[in-house]
């Protein structure tokens, strides 16, 4: 048995991946390993300066956010079809570098705290969305439909692995270095992403030929790397406009942003009722991000390409509208802190194990300029324009008399309906599939 073999052979155990696959799985897998590191050492700093700012300057902050995204998408549409994929990866991901450098000198001097506390939570909630999404479009134009139900679930497990580190890092490091310095550490895990993702383009499998490495030059994947897209800023908007394919995903996101964001209000508020002090609150919000992190993992190593495979895309997609609903008739019966943390930590397990895998495989089937333009207005615009909107739905009811418990049941038709969508958009991929 070779070196190489042994390796391979363990790693076949966790996941159906073959020979000419194994270095672009790695690669993919610490790619979004590094990624989500560095985006979950700066979650709880978020979460903690969207309280600092004021529980009731949220809607105002989803909704700046939204606006942002409106004013971001043109000009990443813009550079998406000037630049090629090699260039333009790493030239989102040094944007950020430099954004997170100019946030550190300011929260370093002190600067206009609550003012800049709340930019921060606006802006990391823009770049969350622009490096995931910019990753998965990478891991859809990369793999094909049939990889990506074998491959994507333990790809995500790289993330999940990030996703641990993070918060305990933050958990281990805010006190001797400070909450602010952990920007310094996110700035690193960001260039080890890029680093990754220069790294994975020369080990890309071709799609057009499954028994061939690729990356030579002249390949499909040599040539998407070396040619940029064309097209101009506004196509990935008419694009989702004129698909119902895409419509669908995007309606699918916007219901996933819509109940998110009724939980995140009611987290919100139940956690600022229960503390007011900043790093106890930090600590609750690190501690779930642990718990999602240790779950996720487990499930996504040991069962979620089997269960995608074996179940089907729709299937996995409606797994997490099924927790939704679930969790809400729990939380408008016994609204309380335990409850409202085991909710968040159940739902995200689901989205981030299988759901959202089995959303990223929906994108596999549609076109190369899709999977990069429209994706992103997917990803961007409608689901922070459904964060907008949910924020300022759910302070008018609140504005209007109704209890936390009462919204949480307003909520439970939405996830059916987000159900029944979900399985029919698994099975427009599987036709999709069939037509490639």
């Amino acid at each position: 048995m070779t070196d190489e073999a042994l390796p391979q052979r363990w790693l076949r155990r966790l996941v159906e991946v073959r020979s000419h696959e194994v270095r672009a799985l790695l690669w993919s897998f610490a790619y979004f390993f590094f990624l989500l590191a560095g985006y979950y050492v700066l979650r709880p700093l978020r979460d903690e300066m969207g309280i600092a700012g004021g529980v009731r300057a949220l809607p105002w902050l989803f909704t700046a956010t939204f606006l942002v995204l409106l004013a971001a998408i043109p000009l990443y549409g813009a550079l998406v079809a000037r630049l090629p994929r090699r260039r333009f990866i790493p030239a989102v991901y040094h944007f950020f570098v430099v954004n997170i450098a100019i946030f550190w000198l300011l929260l370093t001097l002190d600067i206009e705290k609550v003012h800049v506390a709340r930019v921060f939570f606006v802006w990391i909630s823009v770049f969350n969305l622009f490096v995931v999404s910019v990753f998965w479009s990478f891991m859809a134009d990369l793999f094909a439909a049939e990889q990506g139900k074998r491959l994507f679930g333990f790809i995500a497990a790289g993330g999940s692995a990030g996703a641990l580190l993070g918060p305990t890092v933050t958990v281990g490091l805010a006190a001797p270095l400070g909450p602010v310095n952990l920007l310094i550490v996110a700035a690193l895990l960001l260039e080890g992403a890029v680093w990754c993702a220069r790294r994975l383009a020369r080990f890309a499998p071709r799609r057009e030929d499954a028994g061939n490495s690729g990356g030579a030059a002249g390949t499909p994947q040599a040539r998407a790397d070396a040619n940029a897209l064309g097209g101009n800023w506004i196509a990935g908007i008419v694009m989702v406009l004129r698909s119902p394919y895409l419509a669908g995903i995007a309606l699918w996101v916007a219901l996933l942003s819509l109940l998110g964001t009724f939980l995140y209000f009611q987290q919100a508020n139940i956690v600022a009722a229960a503390s007011d002090d900043p790093a106890v609150r930090t600590r609750i919000f690190a501690t779930i991000d642990l718990v999602v992190g240790i779950l996720t993992i487990l499930v996504q190593f040991c069962a979620t390409g089997r269960l995608i495979v074996r179940f089907g895309v729709g299937a996995a997609a409606a797994f997490l509208p099924l927790v939704f609903g679930l969790g809400f008739a729990v939380l408008a019966l016994v609204p309380t802190l335990a409850v409202v943390i085991a909710f968040q930590a159940l739902q995200r397990t689901a989205n981030f194990a299988l759901s959202n895998p089995a959303r990223e495989i929906l994108f596999t089937v549609a076109g190369r300029e899709e999977k990069y333009k429209a994706k992103n207005v997917i990803d961007g615009v409608v689901f922070r324009g459904s964060d907008a909107v949910a924020g300022w739905i759910f302070e008018s009811l609140r504005a209007l008399g109704l209890a936390l418990p009462a919204i949480s049941l307003a909520a439970v038709p939405m996830a059916a309906l987000w159900f029944v969508l979900a399985l029919a958009l698994g099975r427009g991929h599987e036709r999709r599939a069939q037509r490639i």
